[in-house]
Formats: structure tokens, sequence, C-alpha cells
């Protein structure tokens, strides 16, 4: 796997593939976005330490992912995807509807969600963003209780940029650091899912309100 996606990141269709799995994911949670980004990241870092250290060359690749293009990029499919899938919830029909009410954990996740953009504070929005299928409860969530484009698109921007760009600061910094581009990638994914199951908890965890019980 590691192989396919190096020789991946050496071609300029490195930008598509991860646009695509990026805007794809809120509805496919199971598409290795952040894997994508973290290794195209990595491969940057790698080719930025090669050159001609010593009395034999390293080579570099001829095409290596741009660390800025790779984060603007990232950034913006995953407000597109955020968008896509917010326009569904909001147009969605009575299947959605079922869908949700079946489940506990959709019904109270769309009305803490309610709750915390009526306050103006989404910073759920945020962390959910990390979190495995929270970016797409959120977004489904935030169209299917007709929350304002307002309330919702800022804090998807956020959120966006934060996952974005902590992904690509992992890949990068941590081969830099590291010294290895296959390390630098390991070493970044266990940090990319110790902060999704972190993610995971602080979204599942009921509200203060929620935990109180009844006077």
């Amino acid at each position: 796997m590691f192989e396919t996606l190096g020789s991946l990141t050496a071609s300029p269709w490195i930008y598509a593939v991860v646009a695509v799995s990026v805007v794809l994911d809120v509805f496919l949670p199971v598409l290795p976005s952040g894997v994508l980004v973290i290794t195209a990241a990595a491969a940057a870092a790698a080719a930025g330490a090669a050159g001609p250290v010593g009395p034999v060359a390293v080579p570099v690749p001829e095409q290596v992912p741009d660390i800025l293009a790779l984060l603007v990029i990232a950034t913006t499919a995953s407000v597109l995807g955020d968008m896509a899938a917010y326009r569904l919830g909001r147009r969605g029909g009575a299947r959605l509807d079922r869908a949700i009410a079946r489940s506990r954990r959709l019904t109270r996740a769309h009305e803490r969600l309610g709750t915390a953009l009526a306050r103006g504070g989404g910073a759920l929005v945020v962390i959910a963003r990390f979190a495995p299928a929270g970016r797409s409860v959120v977004s489904l969530g935030a169209g299917k209780t007709h929350r304002k484009v307002k309330e919702f698109l800022p804090w998807s921007m956020l959120a966006g940029m934060a996952w974005a760009g902590y992904s690509v600061a992992l890949g990068y910094f941590g081969t830099q650091w590291l010294g290895t581009q296959w390390l630098g990638t390991a070493v970044s994914i266990v940090a990319l899912f110790a902060a999704g199951a972190l993610a995971a908890f602080l979204v599942r965890r009921p509200t203060p309100s929620a935990a109180a019980p009844a006077a």
C-alpha cells in the first residue's frame, strides 16, 4: 500500500486524488483521505531533505507535492464535501428522517449540534471533523435541522483548515524530525488516529446539562 501511495505522490495526479478523496469521505468515511494527505506531505518533506549530500547524490522525484497547494486543496475539498452533505441533509426526505430516528447516536448528535450553532458556538463542528464519521453526522445534521448557511459554513471552514493543517503538519514535520519517510508517515498516521479517537470521545460525551440528574 505504501509503495502505491509513494508512486502516486510523485505524480501531479496526487492533488486530484486528494481532492476527490476528501470530498467523498463525508459520504464514505472509509476512504483514506487523511492517510493520503499525510503521505503526500511526508513525500514533500523527504524530497526537501534529499539532495547532493556526501559523495552520492540522493535522487529527488521530478514531481513532489507542494505543501501550500496540498493544504489549500485539502481545506477546500473538506468544505465542499461538508456543504454537499449539508445540502443533502437539508433536502433529505422521509428515508433520511427514518435513518436518523433509528439511531440514538445520530439523534443526540443532531440535537447537540443544533444547540451549539444556535448559541453561536460551533466547536463541535471542528472536533467532529477529526472523529470517524463525525464529519458526516455533523454536516448532514446541520442541513437536516435547517441551520443557516452563515451559521454552519464558517465553522466548516475552520474545521477544514484545522484538519488539513494538522494532517499536513504531521506528515511534513514528522518526516523531517524522524529523518525517514516511511517512519514519519507511520508515526503521523498513528497520531491522526489518536486524534480521531479523542475527538470521538469528546463528541459522544454528554453535555453537563444532559448528564445532570433531574431534580
